[in-house]
């Protein structure tokens, strides 16, 4: 688990390095539209929100409360892995070493019950 630690800290540390860079030396509205106008650009956010929606969905199955899956699939859809790297970080200090906690979550229990 240190490991899966190191690599959330680094992609968290990276993503703020990089969204502060972004919104500091340039402009959303126009580096966005040459995106948009660029096929490989439109191929990178049609990648990138399928794997914001593959991410949330894992979120969407480890949660229970419904208020904080709905919040955190939210700040996923905006912030994008920034949210991912914050969100895997908590739950690798939350399972305590777990790995079935880490990946399960509140469904832990549960589904441990239906296999007994």
């Amino acid at each position: 688990m240190k490991t899966a630690k190191f690599i959330s800290w680094l992609g968290l540390l990276a993503m703020i390095i990089v969204l502060l860079n972004g919104f500091i030396n340039g402009s959303f509205s126009e580096d966005g539209a040459e995106l948009l106008v660029n096929p490989w650009g439109i191929v990178s956010l049609v990648d990138l929100y399928v794997g914001f929606i593959l991410f949330s969905m894992w979120i969407a199955f480890r949660e229970k409360n419904v208020p904080s899956k709905v919040t955190w699939i939210i700040l996923m859809m905006v912030f994008g892995f920034l949210t991912a790297s914050a969100y895997i970080l908590l739950a690798l200090y939350r399972s305590d070493g777990d790995w079935l906690e880490l990946f399960l979550g509140d469904r832990k229990a549960s589904l441990l019950k239906d296999f007994n």
